[in-house]
């Protein structure tokens, strides 16, 4: 259970590290024939980091974190409670911020009108694709925490959302990895990698271990989440996508706890505006520093409601500022398709007519409306496979981001 002590040094415990062998492969070669180093062909040796048990651990916490979290409890509440019960259209506005931003941590960044029409279901990018597969993985793991325990299993599905197509990673989706991984150093070895994750022999307990620590109730949530992603970055169960996976599980922590039952906070945002500063307080959990990391995503969760409340404000005074600029005929189609384009910004043919209840064929004329009211604007410039984007919409996801990172960056 948690703990309120002035000083929580010592109260966690740093990681282990063990020496492993490693096989020497000298007439190695990677897939593109590549042959490595000689100081990788000739390595014999490494060391692996090993993660405690903490599903059963105290939780020490220092006064200031301690405010840290109440603060940014209210600060949620307030969201969820408040702006995201009020307006429907936040839920999906901040899941689709929450996507974007866990993937250009990630360094995939994709375009506005390219992850638009990955939204659509339409030919797209490969970075587009994969930031469009985030929101489905973020919602199958907090989808998931709503309707019961968080498992590996549920973890294994969201991982499956999140890599399913990618040809790279076909035969390792939604399973843990059965080999060695490592971060940064050599593409061929462990060798002056920034960090070696637990070997594979280890993860089935580590794993059962990180579940249970996931549906603890004697935790302040916030905490909870904090330490539940901390140990799933450290546990790094995946071949890829142990990141975003990773920080879903923070938002699904909140939604197991009832913390949320509305909308995700939007946290990669803050973490994006100072990558560097996230990875080292990773770092310094692994140190046993767990109290450092659980104020860290306590400020970061605060921060990120508040701005998430100010552009439910934004978003909430769109729909009357649209309606000053175009007259529409009460009960018309582009009447009905402008009450829903708030909640639905990117739109096809298809998906305009089911909103508006309109046949297909008679939804183009509403569309030219809002598009020549400036309220929409067609992305393809085709005549076929069009896509329509609520282009006010996606530039708060620009604002929200942009605010957060004028907030955030100066601290550090």
């Amino acid at each position: 259970m948690a703990k309120q002590s002035p000083d929580p040094a010592g109260g966690w415990p740093p990681h282990t590290s063990e020496r492993r062998p490693w096989p020497t492969t000298p007439d190695a070669r990677d897939l593109m024939g590549r042959r490595p180093p000689r100081e990788d062909r000739t390595l014999t040796e490494i060391t692996v980091s090993i993660p405690p048990r903490i599903a059963a651990l105290d939780l020490p916490l220092s006064r200031d974190t301690t405010l840290a979290l109440e603060q940014a409890t209210a600060a949620v509440v307030e969201l969820d409670k408040g702006a995201g019960a009020q307006l429907g259209a936040l839920s999906d506005f901040l899941l689709r911020s929450e996507s974007i931003a866990t993937s250009k941590i990630e360094r995939i960044y994709a375009t506005r009108d390219d992850f638009a029409q990955a939204l659509a279901g339409h030919q797209a990018g490969e970075e587009a694709r994969r930031t469009a597969a985030a929101v489905e993985a973020i919602t199958s793991l907090v989808d998931s925490a709503s309707a019961g325990p968080i498992t590996i299993a549920s973890m294994n599905e969201a991982h499956r959302e999140l890599l399913a197509g990618d040809p790279l990673e076909g035969a390792f989706v939604g399973v843990p990895r059965t080999m060695q991984d490592w971060i940064g150093g050599s593409d061929f070895t462990p060798r002056l990698a920034s960090y070696v994750p637990p070997p594979s022999g280890l993860l089935d307990a580590l794993l059962d271990d990180l579940a249970a620590a996931a549906n603890r109730v004697d935790l302040p949530s916030i905490a909870q989440a904090a330490i539940v992603h901390a140990q799933f970055e450290s546990i790094h169960p995946y071949t890829d996508g142990n990141g975003r996976i990773g920080r879903a599980l923070i938002n699904a922590v909140l939604r197991r706890r009832g913390l949320t039952t509305h909308v995700v906070v939007p946290v990669a945002s803050v973490m994006l505006a100072d990558v560097p500063h996230y990875f080292a307080q990773l770092d310094g959990y692994r140190m046993g520093n767990a109290d450092d990391f659980v104020r860290y995503l306590a400020d970061a969760t605060a921060l990120a409601a508040a701005e998430a409340v100010t552009s439910a404000q934004h978003l909430a005074a769109l729909p009357e500022q649209w309606r000053a600029s175009v007259k529409l005929r009460k009960g018309s189609a582009a009447d009905r398709l402008l009450d829903r384009v708030l909640g639905t910004p990117v739109l096809t043919d298809k998906s305009a007519a089911a909103v508006a209840g309109s046949p297909v064929r008679r939804i183009y004329a509403a569309l030219d409306r809002l598009t020549d009211s400036e309220i929409l604007t067609e992305i393809t410039g085709r005549s076929r496979d069009r896509v329509w984007v609520a282009s006010d919409v996606l530039d708060e996801l620009d604002r929200l981001e942009e605010r957060i990172g004028r907030r955030r960056t100066p601290a550090h």
